[in-house]
């Protein structure tokens, strides 16, 4: 632990650092790869709505059932023609829930499970649920979303910028795909769990993608006025600032989560969880990747597109050249070094460095070290 919390002071202060901005064409790539799949998985595979979105029947029968889950599942298709979830609650009685039945079907599903389960029809529980029911659920659940979404997108043009608000949804967007061409792709039942899950992962991507967003934009305050670093440069220092508190954080997140997921909803067997924790699961690793991977390196993108950066773009080109062609030692924006530290080009504006640090100052606290050149 004690490497690691030593890596993240390196990576913060600027000393060590990985080019993710730089990669970034690979990163778009290996998203476009992964989308295109979940996409490809939604479309041919679909996803199976629960009986809260599409309405049918739960019946629940008596405790200490002798009869095994594929019995079940094999009488309660039989019974209605539909496909039947069956699951074993710990009290041994059977869950079988049965997608697409209305009401008049449920009671003669009901008769016959009671004759092949050997059980009294009046000792099984019938729960229905009415397919417009289920479709006011479905539209709500879409709506809410859409309103979190727009919501996202206001605030953070109000907060920081259209280039961040439209960068941030763009990752958002791509981890909902994901999230639910997994879904698909594995075939897990859609409940009003997973969007749960979905908004919750949602807010847990957003969170992670505006610590960068504010690190960023606190480090690039008055960045015309230096010729050290590019827009790109230092979005890069941004990431590797946060990245160990990113790694951190999605880690201690994950476990529990991969608990209820591979050992509650695997080992024991407990498959109600499933519908919640496969959302929260993928959702928190997409979310942490699209924060590093794709909305920093895209708001780079879209500001350097801007005329203000490219201008700064050459001129902090045209400086190193020039230094290169004295001989004189490259400086670059992995070499620790605040652009505060530069004498600003106009002297009556005070440049204000990665820490919100006047460059008249001097190296005072908050400010990062790096061997000086």
């Amino acid at each position: 632990m004690g490497k690691l919390g030593n890596l993240g002071a390196r990576l913060h202060h600027g000393e060590v650092g990985y080019d993710f901005v730089k990669n970034r064409k690979l990163w778009y790539g290996i998203s476009i790869l992964i989308t295109i799949t979940a996409i490809v998985g939604l479309g041919v595979r679909g996803l199976h709505m629960g009986i809260e979105f599409q309405g049918g029947a739960v019946f629940t029968t008596p405790k200490n059932m002798s009869a095994s889950v594929s019995q079940a599942e094999t009488y309660a298709e039989d019974a209605s023609g539909h496909d039947a979830i069956v699951q074993k609650l710990g009290d041994g009685s059977l869950r079988i829930q049965i997608a697409g039945t209305d009401t008049g079907a449920s009671d003669q599903i009901k008769q016959q499970l009671s004759k092949d389960l050997d059980v009294p029809a009046e000792k099984i529980n019938a729960d229905l649920v009415g397919p417009s029911w289920g479709d006011q659920i479905a539209n709500k659940a879409w709506q809410g979303l859409g309103i979190f979404m727009v919501l996202v997108v206001i605030y953070l043009a109000i907060a920081f910028e259209w280039r961040m608000a439209l960068a941030a949804f763009v990752a958002l967007i791509h981890d909902i795909t994901i999230t639910v061409g997994i879904y698909a792709l594995v075939g897990f039942e859609v409940t009003p769990g997973t969007v749960i899950g979905l908004l919750t992962i949602l807010g847990y991507s957003l969170y992670d993608t505006v610590v960068v967003f504010d690190s960023l934009k606190e480090q690039t305050r008055d960045i015309t006025k230096q010729t050290r670093w590019t827009y790109g440069e230092i979005a890069n220092r941004s990431i590797n600032s946060t990245l160990v508190r990113s790694i951190n954080t999605t880690v201690v997140a994950l476990l529990p989560v991969g608990g209820l997921l591979f050992i509650g909803g695997g080992v024991l067997g407990a498959g109600m969880l499933n519908d919640i924790s496969l959302s929260l699961f993928v959702g928190l690793a997409a979310g942490a990747y699209s924060s590093i991977f794709i909305a920093t390196p895209l708001v780079a993108d879209l500001k350097e597109a801007e005329p203000q950066m490219k201008a700064l773009k050459k001129r902090v080109l045209a400086k190193r050249a020039q230094a290169a062609a004295k001989g004189e030692p490259e400086q670059s924006a992995d070499d620790g070094e605040s652009y505060a530290d530069e004498e600003p080009d106009d002297a009556a504006a005070a440049v204000v460095g990665p820490r919100n640090q006047p460059a008249s100052r001097g190296r005072g606290r908050g400010r990062p070290s790096g061997k000086r050149r």
